[in-house]
């Protein structure tokens, strides 16, 4: 299949890609197949059995867990280069948590089989480990506290950044499919600072319905988040 990915780390950390190096990361997609999926697309689902992983190739996803209680709590977003699913089939268990696409995605799927061979042939689970931790510590940097209006419009042009792969032009609209509930738990605030901040950022042409936010702007949006942080 084509190589689709970009070497580079993404703005949120980085990708498994960056740590395998583009050959490894460009062999391991050899016996993979394309999808595309539409925003608010359910690629995995928490406790399911792990099958198959997937490798992300374009767009972003968000990685949340419903907890015991009924509650359900976002984890992680997931952008180009990551690997989604790869712990229920290292384990041998089902998934621990449940992906869903925030905006149009492209992913390579790999069978579990295919996928453990890669791993061992290439000597790779030293590698694996590493990447666990990286996405650890970068959920907990993600709650790491400030002002949240800079820390929303920051973690908004990442997001931005991973779905669209370069900055759109001036006037061209990005929609993400997060709730503010959602990017509350992200940032570790309540819902009403999140709104609030929402708010301070609607002159940068950031609009959030019940389901959605949309950027509008986002170069704009990149030139006031740097502002917010002077």
């Amino acid at each position: 299949m084509n190589d689709r990915g970009s070497s580079t780390p993404g703005p949120l950390g980085r990708t498994l890609r960056h740590l395998m190096g583009d050959a490894v990361w460009t062999g391991m997609l050899e016996e993979a197949f394309e999808r595309r999926h539409p925003i608010g697309t359910t690629l995995l689902r928490q406790g399911e059995p792990g099958t198959h992983v997937l490798a992300l190739l374009a767009g972003v996803a968000k990685v949340s867990r419903q907890e015991r209680n009924g509650d359900v709590r976002l984890l992680a977003f997931r952008g180009p280069g990551e690997l989604l699913g790869e712990v229920a089939v290292l384990d041998d268990g089902v998934r621990s948590a449940s992906v869903q696409t925030i905006s149009d995605c492209t992913v390579a799927v790999l069978g579990k089989a295919v996928f453990l061979r890669f791993v061992a042939e290439r000597e790779l689970f030293p590698v694996m480990v590493r990447y666990a931790m990286g996405r650890l510590r970068e959920s907990d940097l993600a709650r790491t506290g400030g002002d949240v209006a800079p820390r929303l419009a920051a973690a908004l042009v990442a997001l931005a950044d991973l779905s669209a792969g370069t900055a759109p032009a001036t006037g061209h609209r990005i929609e993400l499919a997060l709730t503010r509930d959602e990017l509350a738990q992200h940032l570790g605030v309540s819902r009403n600072t999140v709104t609030a901040a929402l708010t301070a950022l609607a002159a940068h042409h950031v609009e959030s319905g019940r389901k959605s936010i949309a950027l509008g702007d986002l170069p704009a949006l990149r030139r006031a988040a740097a502002r917010l942080h002077t």
